[in-house]
């Protein structure tokens, strides 16, 4: 029986795959202070042409992960060779969860459709399910859109999902087409999860602690994924566990976000290379920090252009 990286009985509160953000060092803060149960990789690009389907670089990341948190690499392609020689090499460097992307809506390459545009060639698309299926002695999972351009697609896809052996389904209720418009619709979640014996995962607008715990509440789902919500507020895992309260003042909102970016700050400075990309990528993280009250002092931020200026500004304007 396949092991699923979480123990039967408990509830999974995962941190999504988001591109560009939620690189290692950001991954290490998160498992290390706000508790996430799984977390993911960005997404690992599968090469057609080159013998190493994976990067180098992506590979020792891999492996260099030691936490007892379980990490899950998430694929893209769209070669069932590749994609199944990419899976060995993942499960080589030590890692036995992996996810294939069905739902990036900028997914494609040179080579041909990637990511959520796959699910308009469903027969390529059981293809590559089978292929990794076959290759991967861990768990499998997808991450998918509802549909290519009618949610209602997605009950045509169950059974496809269904019958390639996927362990489990994490599902963004929104249409590729529909990129990140409009609101999830978690109703659309629901009637999967009744409809199938597949786990499902709620992906998808969980911005709060009362839309998750709803989310778990009143519908078959096994767990939840959170994305921006959890850059909005990085103590959501433990609002929705009932650890912490559901809903904190301005005031508290401030010495959130001052923590995890004093914390980013100099993990930042060592990963990446000089300055300016380190403030870059805690800049492309303050994008989705979407609080009202906080959105001038966001702003001061943004437009720090050294580190020290961008920790004095954090201090005078975030910190108690």
């Amino acid at each position: 029986m396949t092991s699923l990286p979480w123990s039967e009985g408990s509830t999974p509160l995962m941190l999504a795959p988001m591109q560009g953000l939620t690189n290692d060092v950001l991954r290490a803060c998160y498992v290390e202070r706000y508790r996430p149960d799984i977390v993911f990789t960005e997404f690992v690009r599968v090469h057609t042409q080159s013998r190493k389907r994976i990067a180098r670089a992506e590979l020792t990341e891999i492996a260099a992960h030691s936490s007892a948190t379980p990490l899950v690499v998430q694929l893209i392609g769209n070669n069932a060779l590749a994609l199944a020689e990419a899976a060995k090499q993942v499960q080589d460097a030590g890692c036995h969860h992996l996810n294939l992307n069905l739902g990036c809506p900028y997914g494609r390459m040179t080579t041909g459709a990637t990511g959520g545009e796959l699910l308009n060639e469903p027969k390529k698309l059981t293809e590559l399910l089978i292929a990794l299926r076959r290759s991967i002695r861990g768990s499998f999972s997808i991450k998918c859109r509802a549909g290519y351009n009618d949610p209602q697609q997605l009950f045509e896809l169950l059974p496809v999902y269904r019958d390639s052996g996927i362990d489990y389904l994490i599902l963004h209720p929104r249409t590729v087409m529909q990129q990140y418009s409009g609101w999830a619709d978690h109703d659309l979640t629901a009637e999967a999860a009744s409809r199938t014996n597949l786990p499902i995962i709620a992906n998808g607008d969980i911005n709060s602690a009362a839309t998750g715990q709803r989310l778990l509440q009143e519908t078959e789902v096994v767990g939840l994924m959170l994305g921006r919500g959890a850059l909005a507020d990085p103590w959501l895992f433990q609002r929705i566990r009932g650890e912490l309260p559901g809903e904190v003042d301005e005031m508290q909102r401030r010495s959130d976000l001052f923590e995890l970016l004093s914390d980013l700050l100099p993990r930042y400075l060592v990963k990446f290379c000089g300055e300016r990309q380190a403030l870059m990528k805690l800049k492309d993280l303050l994008n989705f920090i979407p609080d009202d009250d906080l959105q001038r002092d966001i702003g001061k931020l943004k437009r720090a252009t050294t580190a020290v200026c961008f920790s004095a500004l954090l201090e005078s304007k975030f910190s108690r």
